[in-house]
């Protein structure tokens, strides 16, 4: 089984494209394989899922340093939107986003790197969004900012999403709790 590894406008954000198998019973594929990642240089401790109806939005959310998360997210039923916010100080790339369609029809992958913020909007009747993560789940380590911060130019495919008290109430990119610090392919 082999994947293909497409780095988007942010190169550190890649869609993965895996080998799919389809027969007369369904199809077949491989989400991870950890020989598959080395060039990633990730290992995945956790795996997260959700379930949203449509028209919901998760996000922007990130577990800030020394515990930041990378992210590899597919969806096992429906569509998404997903998006991938970098928020490195000092990176050529900083509010910039990658924005990819996910769906149990494409069986793309999107792996997310440390030091960005993540959301989606589910755009079928529903979604079931499953994620592996880079570091385990601390609470105080928590974080995001808004999803409809105008810095970000974010063109979500609706301007009424459903969206938690919690998401609501975050803050804005500038006054966001971030300790990113974007390191230079030479210093990483």
């Amino acid at each position: 089984m082999t994947f293909a590894f497409r780095p988007q406008q942010i190169a550190e954000v890649v869609l993965i494209v895996p080998e799919v198998h389809p027969d007369g019973r369904g199809h077949f594929f491989e989400v991870y394989k950890e020989s598959a990642y080395d060039d990633l240089g990730v290992k995945f401790v956790q795996e997260n899922q959700s379930f949203s109806h449509h028209g919901v939005l998760r996000g922007l959310h990130y577990q800030r340093n020394p515990k930041a998360q990378g992210k590899l997210v597919h969806v096992v039923n429906g569509k998404i939107l997903d998006v991938a916010v970098d928020l490195r100080k000092g990176s050529p790339t900083l509010t910039q986003h990658v924005a990819v369609v996910l769906s149990d029809q494409n069986h793309h992958m999107l792996y997310i790197p440390p030091g960005f913020a993540h959301g989606f909007y589910v755009q079928s009747p529903s979604a079931v969004v499953v994620y592996l993560t880079t570091a385990e789940y601390v609470a105080e380590l928590d974080a995001g900012i808004l999803w409809s911060d105008p810095a970000l130019g974010i063109n979500w495919p609706s301007r009424t999403p459903i969206v938690s008290r919690k998401d609501s109430s975050l803050p804005l990119l500038e006054d966001a709790d971030n300790n990113f610090v974007y390191l230079h392919k030479e210093n990483a």
